[in-house]
């Protein structure tokens, strides 16, 4: 008789390269010595009773855990995604407790951002430009339900705080016989004290097509 075998799919290599990236994450994290300190700088909270981070990021809470790493929602049996795991643990390791100055830079004013540009501006902002060019109203609506908030800039902004120290502005202009619709996303000058500048992008990308789909 002829044995039957289940193939069982190897994974792709962006699945292994998130799951090498999350497993260093958390081995950052155990080095920190001082998790009271650290959470004062990302703006997170030790419990320590709990042996828990309670860090907010996108109208969320999540927790980490100390100091195994292992991210979770605090309010959901949810699973959370492994690139949002990583942003998490990314943030939460690298904050500086730089206070915000509220001058804002564009993307290509980051590290090798103007290198990178027409690739984010593919991946983050030309979603919210498209989707929201001639339903501006929608984009203050979506960004409410992400903790968002009406700003000052162009024909119609929103400020979300996707971490506490990492407010994020999304502008749209609408256009007009002249120009073609337009966007930016905006940062205060201290993001890099808090995020690299790929992480930066990846954090861009995933709150650009969530707007989408709100």
């Amino acid at each position: 008789m002829t044995s039957k075998h289940i193939t069982v799919p190897e994974p792709g290599v962006r699945e292994i390269a998130h799951q090498l990236a999350y497993k260093l994450a958390r081995e950052q994290l155990a080095t920190i010595t001082d998790i009271q300190e650290q959470g004062r700088k990302s703006g997170a909270q030790y419990l320590a009773d709990r042996k828990t981070v309670a860090i907010e990021h996108l109208n969320r809470t999540y927790q980490i855990g100390y100091p195994e790493g292992e991210v979770t929602l605090a309010d959901s049996n949810e699973v959370v995604p492994v690139r949002d795991k990583i942003l998490i643990l990314h943030y939460f390791t690298r904050a500086r407790g730089t206070p915000l100055t509220g001058k804002m830079i564009t993307y290509k004013e980051l590290q090798e951002g103007i290198n990178y540009y027409p690739t984010f501006f593919k991946r983050a902002i030309a979603p919210i430009v498209n989707r929201y060019k001639d339903e501006p109203q929608k984009l203050l609506d979506a960004a409410k339900r992400l903790g968002g908030n009406k700003a000052d800039y162009g024909d119609t902004a929103v400020t979300i705080p996707a971490f506490p120290f990492i407010p994020l502005t999304f502008v749209l202009w609408r256009g007009d016989k002249e120009f073609a619709p337009d966007g930016n996303i905006m940062f205060d000058s201290t993001i890099p004290d808090y995020l690299p500048t790929e992480d930066i992008t990846i954090l861009c990308e995933l709150i650009a097509w969530r707007l989408v789909r709100l």
